[in-house]
């Protein structure tokens, strides 16, 4: 009895182009990792020693001492807190409200149903800056007697909500209006012959199956919101009420600063956006690839 083999498969030649690209590749992603390598480098020696041999040397002395003092010294597991404060409720309120508006200008037919959406994308072509004036003396005219602790709406965690759900929904609104424009309308359709009303057929019905675009724009405004340093410079003037981005200048001295002690504390206070990146990853990256393939 005699056997058949499967013919053997050759290997598709290597071509020049593609060896081309994947150096283009790799060295495209070490030049985006340098910078981030050589912080940690510097963080991991001692300032005495870089200040005698110089930065580009062998390390003599390799430890986490930086990272130690950077934690201690700029008091900032406190500063974590108030990011946390600002950052949770402004990504809940912004992802909820520019939802409403999507769901709204997306399921529903009338006549100033672009000009909607377009009023609300037009906030993120505005500057900040342009409106950093009128805004800072709105914040201190705005009283709110035994809502905030300084009376005011300037120089409050509820200020920096406030205005980072103003900048971001419209970004928002925009991505979640595009992707339940793709959901089909039979859904809503077949729900309000069987008597449902219109906030089931937003949460129930609808906001369900925009979860990958939620995760992924959830992914982007934590790491925007955490990020930010601008509005919290300008609408904050208590030094413990900044957010952990501003814990950084308690590592700067008025005649002297260690750049290898604030190398560590700038890689502390990016653990938490790397981790909500990893912990949405997989929604973040589907989010991004919706509506790419079609049939």
């Amino acid at each position: 009895m005699s056997g058949t083999t499967a013919p053997l498969k050759r290997r598709a030649p290597v071509r020049p182009a593609r060896v081309l690209l994947h150096v283009f590749l790799a060295g495209t992603a070490l030049a985006w990792l340098a910078p981030l390598l050589w912080a940690v480098f510097s963080a991991l020696r001692p300032y005495s020693e870089t200040s005698g041999k110089g930065y580009v040397s062998w390390p003599d002395t390799l430890s986490f001492d930086n990272f130690t003092n950077a934690f201690e010294q700029s008091d900032m597991l406190h500063y974590f807190g108030n990011t946390l404060v600002i950052a949770i409720p402004a990504v809940l309120l912004t992802l909820f409200l520019s939802s409403c508006v999507a769901f709204y200008v997306s399921r529903f037919d009338f006549r100033l149903n672009l000009a909607l959406l377009l009023v609300f994308t037009a906030g993120n072509l505005l500057p900040q800056q342009v409106v950093i004036t009128p805004l800072y003396r709105l914040y201190l005219l705005t009283d709110l007697p035994g809502i905030t602790a300084s009376g005011k709406l300037y120089d409050s965690a509820l200020g920096l909500v406030l205005i980072h759900v103003a900048f971001q929904s419209g970004f928002c609104a925009f991505v979640l209006s595009n992707y339940m424009r793709s959901l089909p309308h039979e859904l809503t359709e077949a729900a309000l012959v069987d008597g449902a009303s219109v906030w089931r057929l937003y949460w129930q019905i609808t906001l369900p199956l925009c979860k990958p675009a939620m995760a992924a724009l959830a992914t982007l405004l934590s790491i925007w919101i955490y990020n930010d340093f601008f509005w919290a410079l300008v609408l904050i003037s208590t030094g413990e009420n900044m957010p952990v981005t501003s814990a950084l200048n308690n590592l700067s001295g008025q005649y002297f600063t260690d750049p290898n002690l604030v190398a560590a504390g700038s890689l502390l206070t990016a653990i938490p956006t790397l981790a909500v990146y990893f912990a949405l990853q997989r929604q973040f990256v589907s989010g991004l690839t919706l509506g790419s393939s079609k049939g």
